[in-house]
């Protein structure tokens, strides 16, 4: 029985801050953020906006009442919760109206998050072929203003249905993984933005990558050459060009060609939304799907996940027949170009904007925001979420 993916939507803020404009204002030199790190936008997420809204606003585009009906299963992953206790996934279940007879969690690891749910969805598909689960990757990366990694901030969510059959990627045998304890880029409980060596945290991406990936072809028999396409998770979109270029030489020139050509495709939405941790692969896979041309059903696609701390894992997917029936990219294009940018100081007045966190209540401004589902504020220690289309709040 195939399982893998069968629906995926995206959602990112209404607003963004041109990379050039940032450079300028930082005293940088433009071509290191536009070439050297690979990003043109950077979506900036307004207070009314957070890990669960996100999510909630990437899942409504994709699900029909037949899928409600079916889910029932919610793997939330992210590194921005809203609480030590209670699950993301719980607010989102109430939001998309889903049915009660749920299970609702949130996983944690770094950018790896959605990738373990992933992987958690095909397990239990395989168990309950007639259900299906709505896995989530959703983040505000930050790192801080006149940081080293500010650049390589975003935000946004990506939601997939997985199930079997599924119309657009079936998930193939064996997925190979690595982990570790290290300290490359990690977020203490009291601090809201992240702490990161760069180089470190650049060099084990690597050395990740190139240990599963040897696994994966000893396991497999499979080379460079079974694979059309491999999408890489994007902290920022040069990162994944460093990780394929140290492999291109396994293959002749034709292959390096082709696998550079689709690695610039699959940028295309990331570089100009930024980095979304849990969602930055699948964001990649997105963008790979709904911007090529050439790229036809049974193509093998080949995905690598990586979270810092660290986990990393490579596996693939069968495109299947019809895959582009199953995608909107007309709707995220026009998402995307309705977005509108705001000045370098807006982005910081926006960034130092933060809830309180002495138990205030607050009421936030969700008829400045475009977004359809929105935090409206905080009451009783509570976060109160609005859908404005069926007005479900609390």
């Amino acid at each position: 029985m195939q399982i893998g993916i069968d629906k995926i939507g995206f959602y990112t803020p209404h607003l963004y801050v041109d990379m050039e404009k940032l450079a300028l204002a930082r005293n940088e030199d433009p071509g290191k953020f536009l070439i050297g790190i690979g990003q043109e936008k950077m979506a900036v997420a307004p207070v009314t906006q957070d890990a669960v809204t996100l999510a909630a606003n990437a899942a409504l585009e994709i699900l029909t009442d037949e899928d409600k009906e079916k889910i029932d299963f919610v793997i939330f992953g992210t590194e921005s919760g809203v609480d030590h206790s209670k699950a993301a996934a719980i607010y989102v279940h109430r939001l998309l109206g889903l049915k009660p007879e749920v299970r609702a969690v949130e996983v944690k690891e770094a950018c790896f998050g959605a990738t373990a749910g992933l992987q958690m969805a095909r397990g239990h598909i395989a168990l309950h072929p007639e259900s299906k689960v709505l896995v989530l990757g959703s983040d505000i990366s930050r790192y801080g203003l006149n940081t080293s990694g500010e650049v390589t901030q975003g935000a946004g969510a990506v939601a997939m249905v997985v199930s079997a059959h599924p119309k657009i990627l079936a998930i193939e045998e064996p997925s190979v993984y690595h982990t570790e304890d290290i300290m490359d880029f990690w977020r203490p409980v009291y601090s809201d933005s992240a702490y990161v060596d760069g180089k470190f945290s650049n060099e084990k991406y690597i050395s990740f990558f190139q240990n599963v990936w040897k696994q994966y072809r000893e396991k497999t028999g499979f080379t460079l050459s079974d694979f059309k396409a491999i999408c890489f998770h994007m902290p920022y979109t040069k990162m994944g060009l460093k990780a394929l270029r140290t492999v291109l030489d396994e293959t002749d020139e034709d292959g390096r060609e082709r696998l550079l050509a689709h690695y610039e495709t699959s940028k295309s939405y990331n570089k100009i939304v930024g980095n979304i941790y849990t969602g930055a692969l699948y964001l990649s896979l997105l963008s790979l799907l709904e911007q090529n041309t050439k790229i036809e059903a049974g193509a093998r696609i080949g995905l690598y996940s990586y979270g810092s701390g660290a986990v990393g894992e490579f596996f693939a997917g069968i495109l299947q027949p019809g895959y582009r029936e199953a995608l909107q990219p007309a709707r995220h294009q026009q998402m995307l170009d309705a977005r509108k940018e705001i000045s370098v100081a807006e982005y910081e007045a926006i960034f130092t904007t933060s809830l309180p966190n002495d138990g205030s209540a607050v009421t936030l401004p969700v008829n400045e925001d475009p977004a359809t589902v929105c935090l409206a504020g905080i009451e009783g220690h509570k976060r109160q979420y609005v859908n404005k289309n069926n007005r479900v709040g609390g």
